[in-house]
């Protein structure tokens, strides 16, 4: 075991006034299964290019041990996987490569095929796999479920939790829970580590965060007291200064002196209860906050609004799934389930009207508006403004609810697509939350989103109840939402 030490770390983006981190200290052990949290675009990534090198920064990190970043880049992805592999680590031994790949329920049949034919989980896997076999390494992993399905999520979950020595950026509840012994949180106001899984992690926080709300109100009652008390001092000085100045016949030297020392110490007085207010109110900063968001849906004269009755899909001459059959009416909250390439994204995509092949019947009620947040977010460039402007949305709704989101002020200038990946799905929930629909449609929304905005969405759809068809394979969001299930 051998320790990471970073101490006063300090980094900003060029051109930036903002720092991601300012004198930032801690220690982690290298054997620790460490978890990492924080709300986009607090600079997990950021912290991980840190460690690995990558930008320069103020401070030190001191570390005896190698990183690898998952996910590696591949550059040639019709290679061979067993050669992607020996590019990765030309000195790997065989036999521990598939028993890697045993733990992990995949074949060493992949290894015989071009890595681009692999499917995404199939890819995560074999990268995991390569990673864990080098020596002497610490594994910096960067979102692996994004590409994984509930089964697969599980399968990498039981594997992570056998293995030692790596920081896992995840915001899937379960699978942190399951696989890691340390949480790194990046707060608000600071950064701190706890030993436990997420759950109890977010326990503490809870917890912490009612501690601090309740002495923020002492704090804010106290500072409004200071600063009366400040404002009192101020005019008990000027109305001394002004004494020189009054009526009749009076030694104005002897008051010019008394009014001086009185100004003086009502000048150190006032000084002493300016840094006093703000040493106090710099414990107010540390709380997150997750402010209950609102939607408001159009009711459609007809209950049914979409059924699929016996319907097939294909892609050329594969066919994606057959003989599928639901029903969706108002109030439905449906989670369309089942592995990758099952065709969840399929339904959906037929259901907003694109070209897709397919036999059977589709009923889609008329008139029907629907609101739909697609995986892809490339097209994703401007400014808020803009793009408000573009959708045709509320702009001060739309910003709203991304300030809700945790967004702050400085994003608002940013052009969307220096934005994280986390951010980026925000800026389309948002969307879709300002959209007037009798229906919302969201492929795998939650994918990149920090677990509290996570929790925002669920307490909006248990509150609202909207009519809604979604995909996603974040269990513990499914299973708190859903009131009925299609199985692919």
């Amino acid at each position: 075991m051998s320790q990471i030490n970073i101490s006063n770390l300090t980094f900003s983006y060029d051109g930036s006034y903002d720092p991601v981190f300012e004198n930032v200290s801690f220690q982690i052990d290298t054997d620790w299964k460490l978890g990492f949290t924080g709300r986009n675009g607090r600079g997990k990534t950021t912290f991980l290019n840190l460690l690995l090198g990558k930008y320069e920064y103020r401070g030190t990190i001191s570390k005896s041990i190698d990183m690898a970043y998952f996910p590696y880049p591949v550059v040639n992805m019709t290679q061979f996987t067993i050669d992607v592999v020996e590019n990765i680590y030309p000195n790997y031994l065989l036999w521990e490569l598939l028993r890697e790949l045993n733990y992990l329920n995949i074949s060493d049949k992949v290894l015989y095929r071009p890595f681009n034919t692999l499917s995404s989980g199939e890819q995560t896997k074999i990268l995991l796999a390569v990673l864990f076999l080098k020596e002497n390494t610490f594994l910096l992993i960067d979102e692996p479920t994004n590409h994984l399905d509930v089964e697969g999520r599980q399968i990498v979950s039981k594997y992570l939790s056998h293995k030692k020595g790596f920081i896992l950026v995840s915001h899937d509840r379960d699978f942190l829970d399951v696989c890691i012994d340390h949480i790194l949180s990046i707060n608000k106001n600071n950064i701190e580590i706890q030993k436990g899984n997420f759950s109890s992690w977010y326990q503490n926080k809870q917890l912490q965060d009612s501690y601090e709300i309740a002495q923020n109100e002492n704090l804010k009652i106290e500072i409004t007291r200071l600063n009366k008390a400040a404002k009192e001092k101020r005019l008990w000085a000027d109305k001394t200064e002004a004494s020189k100045f009054g009526d009749g016949p009076c030694d104005r030297g002897y008051i010019g002196h008394k009014a001086a020392k009185s100004m003086k110490r009502a000048k150190s007085i006032q000084k002493r209860m300016k840094n006093n207010i703000n040493e106090k109110q710099k414990l107010l900063k540390n709380i997150e906050t997750a402010e209950n968001l609102k939607i408001e849906q159009l009711e459609h004269h007809n209950n049914k609004l979409i059924s699929f009755d016996n319907v097939s899909a294909y892609y050329e001459e594969n066919t994606v799934f057959e003989h599928i059959s639901f029903s969706i009416n108002a109030g439905d909250i449906i989670s369309v389930c089942g592995k990758n390439g099952s065709g969840k994204s399929t339904i959906l995509k037929l259901i907003c009207r694109e070209n897709i092949s397919h036999t059977g019947a589709i009923y889609i009620a008329p008139e029907l508006k629907i609101s739909y947040i697609s995986q892809d977010t490339s097209m994703l460039r401007g400014n808020l403004s803009e793009y408000a402007k573009q959708c045709s949305i509320d702009e001060s709704l739309f910003k709203s609810i991304l300030r809700k989101l945790d967004f702050s002020h400085i994003q608002f200038e940013k052009d969307i697509s220096v934005f994280s990946a986390g951010q980026k799905k925000k800026v389309l929930i948002a969307k879709s939350l300002c959209e007037k629909a009798h229906i919302h449609i969201w492929d795998e929304p939650l994918n990149f989103v920090d677990v509290l905005s996570r929790i925002q969405l669920e307490r909006l759809i248990l509150e609202f109840k909207p009519t809604l068809l979604y995909v996603e394979h974040d269990k513990t969001f499914c299973e708190n939402i859903s009131t009925k299930k299609i199985f692919l």
